[in-house]
């Protein structure tokens, strides 16, 4: 928590033109395959409100992405941006010895790759008295201020389809499961498959995650986005909203201590978004000292 609070710190104070990124090296976009923009206008994005629990079935009949490496049925998902941190736990079930092996693109508001989860981050995972064989992984995600939603792509590659898991027999895990001997047999193979089924269990909390989506704040210099339209969402040639006009005095001392203090306690109660969003204000009224209180507080 620290170490993301920190590097937090560490961006607001090299502000400038920085375009989207996610803060995690091993989850890098630039090294997701590429999705033209065309593709992404065409999808149909089904919304997740957290808390939820989605259970998906793609299958021959499911939008299908063919291009590049990515091979194969696809699930398409929006969600909320101002909620907090999301948590995502992306499970894909074993169907006899079938397994589909998924990826995730996370993008921002603006349908910008900032996230990706190639099917490494997402293990076998052995039956259970309630679970089925599975490959399974946690996305923890914080959507920077000012989005109303961030967008997952799950899809499956080229190479994935010609790979397999080696599952576990399930007469080994329940004799595992009950404390008998476990028996010599063999394990059964997963061939990789362009179906599948999956579940998302998607909740919502006030505190930072371990990924950034979308800018931490919108830069003067930064060049603009344009945006993608999803479906019937926003108007095909909605003008981007104008930035809040700067103040033209600086804050009274009583505001500034107000806002200072406030984010003292926000930070010191482990809620950074609380703190942002008051640090956010504080600078939008036209306070000198906010963003230095705000990153002197994160370092403590």
């Amino acid at each position: 928590m620290r170490k993301n609070l920190l590097s937090l710190c560490l961006s607001l104070s090299l502000m400038g033109a920085v375009p989207a990124v996610a803060y995690a090296a091993q989850n890098d976009a630039n090294t997701a395959p590429a999705i033209s923009s065309q593709t992404l206008r065409n999808l149909s994005w089904t919304p997740l409100v957290p808390p939820v629990t989605q259970d998906v079935t793609l299958g021959t009949a499911s939008v299908q992405i063919n291009q590049g490496d990515i091979q194969g049925a696809v699930g398409a998902y929006s969600l909320p941006a101002d909620r907090g941190s999301l948590e995502i736990t992306l499970t894909s079930i074993a169907t006899g010895k079938t397994l589909y092996a998924p990826n995730v693109l996370v993008l921002d508001e603006q349908m910008r790759p900032a996230a990706f989860y190639p099917s490494s981050y997402f293990p076998y995972q052995k039956p259970g008295i309630v679970s089925s064989d599975r490959l399974e992984g946690t996305l923890k995600l914080t959507p920077a201020l000012g989005q109303k939603q961030i967008y997952l792509l799950v899809y499956t590659t080229r190479q994935d389809l010609a790979g397999t898991t080696q599952m576990t027999n399930p007469a080994k895990a329940f004799a595992a499961g009950v404390g008998n001997a476990v028996p010599d047999i063999p394990d059964p193979i997963a061939r990789h498959t362009p179906t599948g089924t999956l579940s998302l269990k998607v909740s919502a909390e006030q505190r930072t995650g371990n990924v950034m989506i979308g800018q931490i704040f919108p830069s003067s210099t930064a060049p603009a986005a344009t945006p993608v339209v999803v479906g019937n969402t926003q108007p095909a040639a909605a003008a981007p909203a104008a930035a809040p006009a700067k103040p033209s005095e600086p804050m009274l001392s009583d505001s500034e201590s107000y806002f200072n203090d406030a984010i003292k306690k926000a930070v010191k109660a482990g809620d950074v978004d609380k703190a942002l969003k008051l640090l956010d204000e504080a600078e939008r009224l036209g306070s000198k000292t906010a963003r230095k209180t705000f990153i002197e507080s994160v370092k403590r």
